[in-house]
Order: C-alpha cells, then sequence, then structure tokens
C-alpha cells in the first residue's frame, strides 16, 4: 500500500477525489437499488411460470392418462421458433423473447388417437412456458450477478475509499498544521536569538 504525500498538491489531490467518490457513489446506490427491486420482480415471475408449469403437468396427467401407452408415437408433434433480443434494465442487457412462433406438425388423425388433439394442445402451451422459464431464468441470473457487482462497489466506495480518503485528508491537514506551527515557532525563536544578539 503506497504512503500518501504529505504536502498540499497530494491534500488537494485527495479533495478531489473524495468530492468524485461522493458524487458517484449516490447513482451507484441508486442503480444498486434498482436492480435489486428488477431481480426481485424477476423472481416473482421464475415462481409463477414454475408453478403454471407444474399445474399443466398434473392437468396433463389427470386428462391425458392415455399417454403411458408406449404404443402411441407422440414424437414430433409440435415445433417451435422464437426469436430472442436484448432489453437493456438499468445498463444490463437481458434476452427478452421478440417472437414467437408454434406449429403443429402434420399427423394423421386415422392413425393417431383422438386424445393426441388434447396433447398437442398441452404441448403448445408447455412448450412456450418451458421457453419463456429458460428465458426468465436467464434474465434472474444476469440481474443478480449485476447486484451482486454494484453491491460490491458500493461497498467499495462507501466502506473502503471514501473512509480512507477521509483519513488522508486528516493526517495531510494535520501534519501540514504541524508543519506551520513549528515554522512559527522557529521563526520566534530565530526572532528572540536576534534580539538577544542585537542586545
Amino acid at each position: 500500500m503506497t504512503q500518501v504525500a504529505l504536502n498540499k498538491s497530494a491534500l488537494n489531490k485527495e479533495k478531489r477525489s473524495l468530492k468524485t467518490y461522493n458524487r458517484y457513489l449516490p447513482a451507484l446506490e441508486l442503480k444498486r437499488q434498482q436492480l435489486m427491486a428488477e431481480r426481485q420482480k424477476e423472481k416473482k415471475h421464475l415462481l409463477m411460470l414454475r408453478e403454471k408449469i407444474k399445474q399443466l403437468e398434473n392437468e396433463a396427467g389427470e386428462n391425458i392418462p392415455m399417454l403411458a401407452n408406449q404404443k402411441v408415437h407422440v414424437d414430433n408433434l409440435v415445433k417451435s421458433d422464437c426469436k430472442i433480443s436484448k432489453q437493456n434494465i438499468v445498463g444490463v442487457a437481458v434476452p427478452v423473447i421478440e417472437t414467437f412462433n408454434i406449429q403443429t406438425m402434420p399427423y394423421s388423425l386415422l392413425i393417431k388417437p383422438h386424445w393426441v388433439d388434447s396433447l398437442v394442445k398441452y404441448l403448445e402451451q408447455m412448450i412456450r412456458l418451458r421457453i419463456q422459464l429458460m428465458v426468465a431464468e436467464k434474465r434472474h441470473a444476469l440481474l443478480d450477478y449485476a447486484t451482486q457487482i454494484t453491491s460490491q462497489r458500493v461497498n467499495l466506495f462507501s466502506k473502503i475509499l471514501i473512509p480512507k480518503t477521509k483519513n488522508n485528508i486528516t493526517k495531510i491537514k494535520i501534519f501540514l498544521s504541524d508543519q506551520d506551527r513549528a515554522g512559527v515557532v522557529n521563526a520566534k525563536i530565530s526572532k528572540q536569538k536576534l534580539t538577544d544578539v542585537a542586545s
């Protein structure tokens, strides 16, 4: 750790640094609060999506118990395509679903059992929810990371940089004040010696 210089230029530099830190800290604290609010909102959205998926799974299980029949092939009934873009939330680029397209693949109504129509509807809903969940998890993770980084910066400024700079300013002021007093004392001693020599 470098030792602070005990002079007026170092004092001015420390004062400028303190002013900068004090100007930057409130904006950083505000950003942290906004990120925490957005992260909390995303967490609620995640829980809601997980609950919907659970409900849909239970509903499908109750309404289509025939799904357990291994002889009926239900693969590739539904395909999905979505375009994901970026959204800026408090300076953090998070994914957002821009377009969403679910396509039901053609199947023979004569070969497949009647309950496959209901299954297709459940699959469409489930795919939509799963993709929304995947995007929401990514958004939450990014907001959580940004909140941690911003909190670390707030702590750096409020608990380390600002107290250290204030301490340095106090130290320099005390040193300069001692130097001024020593100069006055030396001047008085010199003056006294001159008057003693003159008399």
